[in-house]
């Protein structure tokens, strides 16, 4: 049965705990590690809603990572997740902005004959 594609499985699941409390939930990321959950838990951790995020690493042998939110007054999880990775989106593209831009000067002073 070896058809040559990878089974897909998903990048991300959310797990929660019976009933409607969506303001504590666990995200699992899969295929990531500390990078991204240090990054995003700094990320999360601005917004003054979030009581607590963490993340953990299930197992060395294991890539994904296991990140937790709990919020409070009622706001969903899913919202300080979402804002986090997208304010996380901005500061990568930022610094991939600011480092192409330094590159581009660089290269321009190296082309300039010294005399």
């Amino acid at each position: 049965m070896a058809t040559g594609e990878a089974e897909k499985r998903p990048v991300l699941e959310v797990v929660q705990a019976e009933g409607d409390d969506n303001s504590c939930v666990t995200f699992v990321l899969h295929e990531e590690d500390h990078t991204l959950g240090n990054a995003l838990r700094y990320m999360v951790m601005k917004n003054p809603e979030v009581e607590f995020c963490g993340y953990s690493i299930t197992h060395p042998s294991e890539s994904k990572i296991n990140f937790r939110i709990q919020t409070r007054g009622g706001l969903p999880a899913v919202d300080p997740f979402r804002h986090g990775l997208n304010e996380l989106t901005e500061v990568c593209q930022h610094i991939l902005h600011t480092f192409e831009a330094s590159m581009k000067a660089y290269r321009e002073r190296q082309e300039v004959p010294m005399d």
